[in-house]
């Protein structure tokens, strides 16, 4: 069973997509549309389109699109239900007491579970005389029994099945606790094995926003390799989404966050006094999450270590978060590695004289690049103020004003001069900028590559034909019973694009809606994508019957004979397929 198509319909009448995303993403009106920086990938000009006509959205640099359930399935990481409900919500809609399958939801809340009961088990484990070793190590850093018990310290004995045999007390199965990534699986001559994924580690339970333990860290006590395992993406966890601490930060109050590199930096600073410090997981700081800390912070500490590693990170973040529109500051470490070093040597009064001291992120780069060149010889000169024009032509013109005189003063050179090379600076970025777009842009919509149809590449004609076929009948339903006896599934050579037809069809042959709201319901988020790409390719359609029919030969010529890869094409070969 399924949401009723009648529901949906009546949720998308009451409900905005441009008003829903705008309290995510920043847009500005661009003609009929609006546009913003994508919330799903790292850009510095604006790819994310909605389309206040359709009520859908679409990134022409990452190939995101959808309707609003889908905008808020993949931002929230909820399920297809649990998306319909969020919106409804926010129409202030009850959601109809049956006719939807809740098999996922119940999933999800059965992982919430277990993860909350295996938190509890590792922390008893810790207070207990097989958890001492681990008890001691986070003494060792100086952590207090009550700071252990706020952030639920924990630890997962020596052992191959010890949360295992516990949870099954509880009556949790196996298989939810590998669903859950608390357990991992072993395929060995046919038969299958669980053991527990963390054994011997010091844990660290990962809470969201509502109060869920939704994952977990877990690290050695001694130098053994790996020195982290982490919750593999789940149901309920999505690590590249994931912020450690938010739950307490975001009562802060101040408009700042902290953002560290690990755990036992954030629990330390908390534990000084500095309840806003965060860290993100995953491996690379993600355009997801600075979207997450924008909705909590107008300004952001960035505290990495001060080691090479450590500064490539802090890069990273300031490349991200430049996109969010909040202010930006650099910690620069002196006295230890990380926060959790200083604090313990030089304890919290040094600490907060290094967030004094913070510079904002256009100082942090200048800072970077004077430290490149010797700017007591001309050469050198000229080579930190050419890369300093280049930081300074992608801020505002008081930044600039401001900073082209602190430069002239220490350069020598005039302030003039130096605004004049910014201004060439920008525009020669813009230029690129735009043209850069504008290709991204053409091969987004024309790709030969898609994700959710791998097919495609193999198959460029035939996909084509296909896609404006779909495009074609969801704009023009009545052409589907003119074209009927002609147009049949088994002409489809692409198995996504053949399903999405099937499911096209039985809409208009129900009398059902056609817009990407009635889809979200059979291909998931990153399905969508494709769904939306194939829809909006419709605004280049003639969308006249000649044009299906033709359509119709192309994938009837298709039925054999070799078939081409992109790759083998040249550029010109390849956007004639889709000129046709």
């Amino acid at each position: 069973m399924k949401i009723s198509e009648r529901f949906i319909q009546q949720l998308q009448e009451k409900v905005d997509i441009e008003t829903v995303i705008s309290s995510y993403v920043n847009l500005k009106r661009r003609g009929k549309t609006f546009v913003g920086l994508c919330p799903f990938h790292n850009e510095k000009t604006p790819s994310f389109t909605v389309y206040p006509e359709t009520q859908s959205f679409y990134c022409f640099g990452c190939g995101a699109g959808g309707d609003v359930i889908s905008f808020v399935r993949r931002t929230e990481n909820l399920d297809y239900v649990e998306a319909v409900k969020s919106v409804a919500q926010m129409a202030g809609m009850s959601m109809p007491e049956d006719g939807f399958d809740d098999t996922l939801s119940k999933k999800r809340a059965r992982i919430l579970s277990a993860n909350r009961e295996a938190a509890r088990f590792y922390h008893k484990c810790l207070k207990s005389e097989q958890g001492s070793r681990a008890l001691d190590y986070f003494h060792s850093r100086m952590l207090t029994d009550k700071t252990i018990v706020k952030f639920g310290l924990g630890y997962a004995p020596d052992s191959w099945d010890s949360l295992i045999r516990h949870m099954k007390s509880l009556g949790y199965t196996e298989l939810e606790l590998y669903e859950a990534n608390l357990a991992r699986r072993s395929d060995k001559n046919g038969r299958v094995s669980y053991y527990d994924n963390f054994r011997n580690r010091a844990m660290f339970p990962i809470i969201d926003l509502r109060g869920n333990v939704i994952a977990f860290g877990g690290r050695v006590l001694d130098d053994s390799k790996p020195k982290y395992v982490n919750t593999s993406d789940t149901l309920v966890y999505k690590k590249s989404m994931g912020v450690y601490a938010l739950n307490y930060a975001k009562n802060s109050n101040e408009g700042k966050l902290i953002l560290v590199e690990g755990y036992m930096d954030v629990i330390a600073l908390h534990q000084a006094g500095f309840g806003n410090a965060i860290a993100c997981l995953g491996t690379a700081f993600t355009a997801e999450q600075a979207n997450l800390l924008s909705r909590y912070a107008d300004e952001i500490y960035i505290c990495y270590d001060s080691d090479e590693a450590g500064q490539t990170a802090t890069r990273k973040a300031l490349s991200v978060l430049g996109t969010t529109g909040l202010k930006l500051r650099v910690i620069k470490l002196t006295g230890g590695k990380d926060p959790d070093e200083i604090i313990r040597i030089n304890g919290p009064e040094r600490f907060r004289d290094l967030i004094e001291g913070a510079s904002n992120r256009i100082e942090y780069a200048l800072l970077r690049e004077r430290g490149k060149y010797d700017v007591s010889t001309d050469d050198g000169k000229m080579n930190f103020l050419n890369a300093a024009s280049e930081i300074l032509a992608s801020c505002g013109e008081i930044e600039r004003d401001i900073y082209a005189g602190r430069l002239s003063d220490e350069t020598g050179v005039s302030k003039e001069a130096i605004l004049t090379r910014v201004k060439s600076k920008g525009n020669a970025i813009r230029r690129r900028e735009q043209e850069g777009k504008r290709i991204e842009q053409q091969k987004m919509l024309f790709s030969a590559k898609d994700k959710n149809n791998p097919e495609r590449e193999h198959n460029i004609k035939a996909a084509r034909a296909e896609e404006i076929l779909i495009a074609s009948l969801a704009r023009n339903p009545d052409f589907y019973r003119k074209l009927e006896g002609k147009l049949t599934p088994d002409l489809f050579v692409t198995s996504f694009n053949k399903r999405l037809f099937g499911s096209l069809c039985e809409k208009i042959k129900s009398d059902s809606g056609l817009e990407l709201s009635f889809f979200a319901d059979e291909f998931n988020p990153q399905e969508m994508d494709s769904v939306t790409r194939i829809f909006h390719s419709g605004v280049e359609l003639s969308n006249t019957l000649k044009e299906c029919e033709d359509c119709i030969e192309v994938l009837k010529s298709c039925s054999g004979g070799e078939k081409p890869k992109a790759s083998q094409l040249s550029d010109d070969e390849f956007l004639k397929l889709f000129k046709k």
